[in-house]
């Protein structure tokens, strides 16, 4: 590396031992002064006029070049290199203002180069020059030297503490975060706004409430609790940590709550309370006239997403593009998930083919919108074109993969991809990724191989990929061995996970398919004197921007007479075109018995709500909170070939895309 030299960074006309032009000159002039006559002595007014010259020239070209770096720092080492060239001098304020855009480019081999030039002109004792050195130090992640810098001198200054702190913060060393903190104020050094805002937001990512109730009482001796960014820090250090009676305690006393005060508070609803309560606090956000961002935006998408309120999500949608927001990349992730996971998957390609730098998250998010939406095929092309454009996949990319190939039958695509995981990525594969591999071959029918590949497991089986291996065994009944997997499979899930419906019900369901009641009896009571109950079954739709909720046998809602009519009429219209009820699932929910409570099922009674109320021809979206029977799959994709309506059905497992008495899920779910 080379280093610059302070040599020459004078006027090259001046006269200095450090100029080699004036060198025999000056030993001349020192070794015989008798023989020249001494210069005349400069008055006082000829001094003054000469220091103003050279000062406002050096300053003008200070001024200049400041100027020149803060608004184009792309050429830094040149302009540095030519600033030297023409002689101006270097001072405290020139370097921090040249090691700033070093930070700004992480460009350390030019800071390095500064640094050396700072020690050998005596300037790097100056605490606003060390402070620039322990921020440029930390944004080129060189750590060890912001350290070594910061023990070394032992400034008492609060400038060169707080940089390292909030690069420490910012670059997500958190715990040494904390430590400087803790030692900053052992040294009885002034904390201030700039210090307590990065302290409680390490605090917040480590999970340490005690910690940040600690700051927290500091900052209230020291009088810092009215900045408006220490109490957005507050917030969410409390909302990040679960405490939302706290965050909201100190959201109510911040005199001016900012979007970035709301935006913590939301998020944190969504992530510990309910989507619900974050839409309803999304409100209040309206009725207070703040102005949305593009990240509380993102955040309600989301919370729209999980609730599928479709059209809050189009409204949000019109927000963002009417405020220039459509650029962000967060926001465009959001608003792909949340076409995806209501059912609008040509709207979610829409939008991923507007952005135009996806990264792996927008990628991962198209490749589960499609599968979820019955085009695993199309998620394995997606994830191949992902792959040609450099793009990396990561440990949540490939639980969706594989979880397209699984619903697609796609056996042999599936193996590889799986088994390419560890060596070519790098990803190591997870209780979720076995999960995925289990339900694909157990699916098939290759329940051996299944039971193969747990066994070969790193880790000992969760829940997660028992349920899969007894799923996959209700597929395929294929002889008594896989009613023995079946059966060993949910005596482990009723152990290790004993408040559990879903092995009860699973089981129940195989021991039904095959005319056991005996057995399925046994069930029943078991769970009954294990006192687990199932989740009740509904379903809803969004009309007229209202969220309608049907359950099993409703007869709450207003037009219930006109529902039953419908379904009435549903059920007579599709047994002319030969559907014959499958009494087999009646024990799929609870309180859905025999076939007039399969007549019942809440979808049933939805799709009936919505062909009375929407218009003729209109798409109806029902949801349902669990997996729909088959019943129900092969009643309502006869009645899109009855009625020529195409219905879109969630259930918990994948969307059913129904038209013409045709499903997107290939009967396959």
């Amino acid at each position: 590396m080379k280093i610059i030299s302070s040599r020459g960074l004078k006027n090259k006309n001046s006269i200095s031992p450090h100029n080699p032009k004036h060198n025999s000159y000056n030993k001349q002039e020192w070794a015989a002064p008798v023989r020249r006559k001494a210069p005349t002595k400069p008055s006082s007014t000829q001094r003054m006029l000469a220091f103003s010259f050279n000062h406002s020239h050096h300053l003008r070209s200070h001024l200049l070049f400041t100027a020149s770096i803060t608004t184009n720092s792309t050429a830094l080492a040149t302009q540095f290199h030519r600033f030297l060239a023409n002689g101006v001098p270097l001072n405290p304020y020139t370097i921090p203002t040249i090691l700033a855009s070093c930070g700004a480019e992480r460009n350390l081999s030019l800071g390095l180069q500064l640094h050396a030039l700072a020690i050998h002109t005596g300037l790097d004792s100056n605490s606003f020059i060390l402070s620039s050195l322990i921020t440029m130090y930390s944004k080129c992640s060189h750590f060890s030297a912001a350290y070594h810098i910061l023990n070394s001198t032992n400034p008492n200054d609060s400038i060169s503490w707080n940089a390292l702190i909030v690069s420490s913060s910012r670059s997500g060393l958190h715990s040494d975060a904390l430590h400087l903190f803790v030692k900053m104020h052992h040294r009885a050094l002034p904390l201030d706004e700039f210090t307590f805002p990065s302290a409680l937001n390490s605090a917040a990512h480590l999970s340490l409430v005690l910690t940040g109730q600690t700051i927290h009482s500091l900052l209230l001796r020291s009088g810092f609790q009215r900045h408006s960014h220490i109490g957005n820090a507050l917030v969410d250090m409390y909302a990040k940590s679960g405490e939302l009676h706290s965050a909201r305690n100190v959201f109510d006393e911040m005199p001016h709550r900012d979007v970035v005060a709301w935006t913590s508070l939301l998020t944190s609803s969504a992530r510990h309370v309910s989507h619900s309560a974050a839409l309803d606090l999304f409100l209040e956000m309206l009725s207070s006239s703040v102005n949305l961002d593009a990240f509380v935006i993102a955040a309600v998408l989301s919370s729209s997403a999980e609730l599928t309120v479709l059209e809050l999500g189009r409204q949000l949608h019109a927000t963002s593009v009417k405020r220039g927001f459509h650029s962000f990349l967060s926001l465009g992730n959001a608003l792909l998930t949340m076409y995806a996971k209501t059912g609008c998957i040509d709207d979610a390609e829409l939008i991923f083919d507007l952005i135009p730098f996806p990264d792996a998250i927008t990628w991962t998010a198209l490749i589960i919108g499609l599968a979820q939406n019955g085009r695993g095929h199309d998620s394995v092309q997606v994830y191949n074109k992902m792959i040609r454009t450099g793009s990396k996949p990561d440990y949540i990319t490939f639980i969706g993969l594989l979880f397209a190939c699984s619903h697609a039958g796609l056996d042999e695509p599936g193996r590889s991809y799986f088994e390419s995981m560890e060596p070519v990525h790098g990803i190591v594969p997870g209780p979720e990724h076995y999960a995925c591999m289990i339900d694909l071959l157990a699916r098939s029918g290759k329940i051996e191989e299944a039971v193969r590949l747990m066994n070969r497991m790193r880790f000992e089986p969760d829940a997660t990929v028992w349920k899969a291996l007894l799923s996959g065994c209700r597929v395929h009944l294929n002889g008594g061995f896989a009613l023995q997997v079946a059966e060993r499979a949910a005596e482990i899930l009723f152990e290790i996970a004993p408040n559990d419906a879903v092995p009860y019900v699973l089981l129940s369901n195989i021991y039904s398919k095959i005319r056991r009641w005996d057995d399925v009896a046994r069930i029943r009571a078991l769970m009954k004197a294990r006192g687990v109950s199932k989740e009740p079954g509904c379903s809803w739709m969004e009309a007229g921007g209202v969220v309608h909720v049907f359950h099993v046998d409703d007869h709450v809602h207003p037009r219930t007479a006109e529902i039953y009519a419908k379904v009435d009429e549903m059920m007579g219209r599709i047994r002319e075109t030969g559907y014959v009820a499958e009494t087999g699932n009646v024990l799929q929910d609870v309180g859905e018995e025999g076939e007039k409570g399969l007549a019942y099922h809440s979808e049933k009674l939805a799709v009936a709500f919505g062909l009375v109320i929407l218009p003729r021809g209109a798409l109806i979206r029902v949801f349902k909170n669990l997996r729909v029977c088959g019943d129900c799959h092969t009643a309502l994709k006869l009645v899109t070939k009855v009625y020529g309506r195409k219905v879109v059905l969630r259930d918990a497992n994948v969307f059913h895309h129904m038209e013409n008495g045709v499903c997107s899920c290939g009967d396959y779910w």
